[in-house]
């Protein structure tokens, strides 16, 4: 059932949150700062309306997809739901923290495929929930490019 389910999925996602959000306070860092955006950069404020969304969409929709699933199907999609939630945090950590633009381009494109597979489960398992995280997979997408045209303006 749902209200026992949405509990650890939205704690799982707020987790991962939490630990992404304690690396994306260099956004005002003189670092990120200095960097040469592109054009297609959204502005700030777009950031933390766009993941409070998409945050709430995947605990949600794999909270749905949990209950609908056999017991085998549950213990894969919870890897596969952490693994995307890990990669989701690496991203921010490895391009914020650690400055490394190069590889968070691998980190998101890996996040991107991550968060189809998510989708390809969640959409066996109901259809609607995996409706709900296609735009999931078109911002994960979106960071990817994103990611990889700042690191061409800033080599």
């Amino acid at each position: 059932m749902i209200r026992r389910t949405l509990p650890r999925t939205a704690g799982a996602v707020a987790a991962s949150a939490a630990v992404g959000s304690v690396a994306s306070t260099e956004t005002s860092s003189p670092c990120y700062k200095s960097l040469s955006k592109p054009v297609i950069q959204p502005p700030p404020e777009v950031f933390p309306v766009v993941w409070t969304t998409l945050y709430s969409s995947i605990a949600i929709s794999s909270a749905v997809a949990l209950d609908r699933a056999d017991p085998d199907q549950a213990r894969a999609y919870w890897r596969a739901l952490l693994a995307n939630l890990l990669l989701n945090t690496s991203w921010t950590w490895v391009f914020f923290k650690a400055h490394r633009i190069g590889p968070a381009i691998g980190v998101a494109a890996a996040l991107t495929a991550s968060s189809v597979d998510l989708t390809r489960r969640t959409w066996q398992a109901d259809r609607r929930a995996g409706w709900a995280l296609l735009p999931y997979v078109g911002w994960c997408g979106f960071a990817t490019v994103l990611t990889a045209a700042i690191w061409r303006r800033n080599r």
